[in-house]
Formats: C-alpha cells, sequence, structure tokens
C-alpha cells in the first residue's frame, strides 16, 4: 500500500537533502502524468552537519533555513512540510517474520494492519535493532498463509495464519532527534525520512533493475550509503562512514595544502584510476598558510591520483565485505549503480567494476521533471528521489495489486509529538 503525504494534497511537494557537503531543497508540483515537477532549487553548502549527523544545531539550523529560503523564492510559495533523507545514524537493516491468526477466515485489511502494526514489529525487534534505535522504515516484502509462501496479495485468501516478511531499517535515536528538532527549528514539519541510498534509488533506478537485483551506492560528502533491491522492493540497507571529504582530507594532508585547495584539485585535476599521462603533467599546489604570498609547489599529477585511488578502494572494498557479511551479496546480483556527488570523480565507474566485480553505471535523476542540466546529475538523486518518495509512499490507497506498509509508527511523527510536548 502507498500513500501520498499530506503536503501531495496541496499539489506541491518539498525535499530537504542535509547532507554533510552540501544542503538541497526541492519545491516540486504533482504534473497531470502524476510525476514531480521542480519549481524551486535551492542549496547552500553544508554547516554543522559531520558524517550525516547534526554537530552544531545553530549552523545547521541556519543553513536549512538559507537553503529552504532560496528554494521558496524560486517557486513562489511557502512550504510548511519537507521529506528529509537519513545518512547518519548507523541505519541497519532486520529481516523479521511475523504470524497472526486469521481463525479461517478471508484477510482483509484489518489483519494486515494487525500484523503490521508498529508495536508488534517493535517486539519482534527485540534483540535486532538494539537499544536507543527507531523504526525508519518497515516495508512488507512477501506474504504466506498457513506456511505457502510467495503470495503477493493476500487480501481475499481464506487460512489459519497470515505470515509477513518484513524488512525493518532502524537507526540511532539520538541523531534522528537532532535532526528533526533541528528541521522543526526552521518552522517546517518533518513529513518523512527516507535512508539516502533508498531514496537515490527510487530517483535513479529503472523498474527492470530493481526487480532483477541492484545495489545502489550513494558516495555522500562524509557516508557511503548502500541499498540493495530485488523483486522491486528494497531489501537491505548500510551505511560506511566514508565519502568523498576524506578522499579531500587526504588530498590535503599529503600536498600540504588547505583543504578548499585540496578539494579544488580533487574537482579540476582529480583521477580514480592512474593513468600514463599523469608523470608528464604537473599542477601547482598553493601552500598552506603561504596562500597570500602566493607560494606553489609543482608536483606531478600521478602524485594526486595516488592519493586519491587507495581511499577509493578502500570506500569500495568496505562496501564489497559489508555485502558479502550481509548476505545481501546473493541478492544483489551484478548490477551496480553510483549516485552522489563524490561519484562523479572521473574514472570512478571502472574502479568500482574492478573492485566489485560487477557492472557499474552512474545513476541520475529520471522520474523528476523540470531540473535542468547543472541539477540532474548523481549528486542530485537523492533530492529528487525523496520527491518520488512524497508522490509514491506512505499510504493507505492500494498500489497496483499488492499491499505494502511504509513507515508505521513513523519515528518523526512520534517524535514531532515528543518535541511539541518537551520545547
Amino acid at each position: 500500500m502507498r500513500r501520498v503525504l499530506a503536503s501531495t494534497k496541496t499539489g506541491t511537494i518539498a525535499a530537504l537533502d542535509i547532507g554533510s557537503s552540501k544542503i538541497c531543497c526541492f519545491v516540486a508540483r504533482i504534473g497531470a502524468d502524476g510525476q514531480p515537477h521542480v519549481v524551486g532549487i535551492g542549496q547552500q553548502a553544508s554547516r554543522g552537519v559531520r558524517a550525516g549527523a547534526v554537530v552544531d544545531m545553530e549552523a545547521a539550523e541556519m543553513a536549512i533555513r538559507n537553503a529552504v529560503d532560496a528554494a521558496e523564492r524560486m517557486a513562489g510559495e511557502t512550504i510548511e512540510q519537507v521529506v528529509v533523507n537519513l545518512s547518519g545514524g548507523t541505519p541497519a537493516s532486520s529481516s523479521l517474520g511475523i504470524e497472526v491468526s486469521i481463525a479461517g477466515h478471508a484477510v482483509e485489511e484489518a489483519d494486515l494492519r494487525r500484523a503490521l502494526e508498529p508495536n508488534r514489529i517493535g517486539e519482534h525487534l527485540n534483540g535486532h535493532g538494539g537499544p536507543g534505535r527507531e523504526i525508519v522504515h518497515s516495508i512488507a516484502t512477501g506474504y504466506a498463509i498457513d506456511g505457502a509462501r510467495g503470495i503477493q496479495d493476500p487480501r481475499g485468501m481464506y487460512g489459519e495464519k497470515l505470515g509477513v516478511s518484513m524488512h525493518v531499517v532502524t537507526a540511532a535515536s539520538g541523531p534522528l532527534r537532532n535532526l528533526a528538532y533541528c528541521v522543526e527549528r526552521c518552522h517546517l514539519d518533518v513529513a518523512a525520512v527516507v535512508v539516502s541510498a533508498y531514496a537515490s534509488g527510487l530517483a535513479a533506478l529503472v523498474d527492470d533493475e530493481t526487480e532483477l537485483g541492484v545495489t545502489l551506492i550513494d558516495m555522500g560528502g562524509g557516508t557511503t550509503t548502500i541499498a540493495v533491491f530485488g523483486e522491486g522492493e528494497v531489501l537491505h540497507t548500510d551505511v560506511v562512514p566514508v565519502g568523498g571529504q576524506h578522499v579531500t582530507n587526504d588530498i590535503a594532508r599529503g600536498l600540504s595544502t588547505s583543504r578548499a585547495n585540496a578539494e579544488r584539485m580533487k574537482t579540476l585535476y582529480g583521477h580514480a584510476v592512474a593513468a600514463a599521462a599523469d608523470e608528464r603533467e604537473t599542477i601547482e599546489v598553493p601552500q598552506v598558510g603561504e596562500e597570500d604570498s602566493g607560494a606553489t609547489q609543482q608536483v606531478p599529477r600521478s602524485l594526486l591520483t595516488g592519493i586519491i585511488q587507495p581511499r577509493l578502494e578502500e570506500t569500495f572494498e568496505l562496501v564489497r565485505s559489508r555485502l558479502e557479511a550481509s548476505g545481501a551479496e546473493k541478492i544483489a546480483g551484478r548490477r551496480v549503480v553510483l549516485t552522489g556527488g563524490a561519484s562523479q570523480l572521473p574514472g570512478l565507474r571502472d574502479l568500482a567494476s574492478l573492485v566489485l566485480d560487477k557492472q557499474v553505471r552512474i545513476g541520475r535523476p529520471v522520474r523528476v521533471g523540470g531540473l535542468a542540466e547543472a541539477t540532474n546529475g548523481p549528486a542530485y538523486a537523492t533530492c529528487a528521489g525523496l520527491l518520488t518518495y512524497a508522490v509514491e509512499a506512505d499510504t493507505a490507497a492500494p498500489r497496483s495489486s499488492r499491499p505494502e506498509t511504509r513507515e508505521p509508527g513513523s519515528v518523526f511523527g512520534r517524535l514531532g509529538h515528543w518535541l511539541r510536548e518537551h520545547f
């Protein structure tokens, strides 16, 4: 079952991508084709956010306000609700099996709601999610009646026991509450929260990929988030605490330059794979603390590549080991899609294919209209995917023939109530 968020009733939805390197806001209207069309865009350099988590409330609030204000001005209207991404809080997946009695009668909507109620899911999570964690996503991935599995839509079928296979994503309560409170300080309601790689998958993957099996790797500034899709659903999520900013820091340390200059060199001259021509080409490196005097050092481009490549190899090796340890490698197939700002580095696709031993492509938003060429790249897949989620996810209206639940007892619904009571 899919829901349309309350904000879509007015025909306008908003997405807020809070990352470690940038904060981006999209305002969109629902077109006649049912797809979101972006009418307002705002972007700010991220402040007060590290590894996807809020570490400075005031700085993060100011950056969010500026991004939202720019998007509102461009769209010509004020927004009250946003769908927000999550890349911090160490999101983790659990697979659960829930069974309820239906006493021989036909399965009804009430039986599905009873099987998928938050308290029941929370009870089954004991020993899985761990203390101090909240449910972010709870998605029904399959049904069974009296042990007969493979049922897509159990409504109207008779039996004694209804079983539901669930994919539940939890995250640490503290980072979630900090994120919710920071957004609410900007006088915005959090309509839903979506794991970054899941959102990017909604924007960048085609239907055949999600059905046959694919791994979406969203490479952000502070973290790299992973989502494995199969049979049309997200089946596993994980996060690696390494991102594009770690590459920038490595360059700054290795070449004794400022982080700003390191980021510039990574963007202009960086490459993920060494080439023979790198030895012959030199680049100027401003020395840290001596920018005013114009002191620079001439270094071969191969030295820059030699700093970048090991960090990226480490990132993909961590991704591979996480997938193998979780067992998700078996359902992920041989297809990988890369999104996120850090995925734009030249040669990254070839390096990922070599380390992961899979077919790799760079993903771009394909389900959202109104994006200019500058905002239609992999760096904006998460924000675009949040709009897709806002249109497609979270309700009681049936989607084709398959019921599905999303966000039962949404953490942000409870957090909003908690915040109003305590602040």
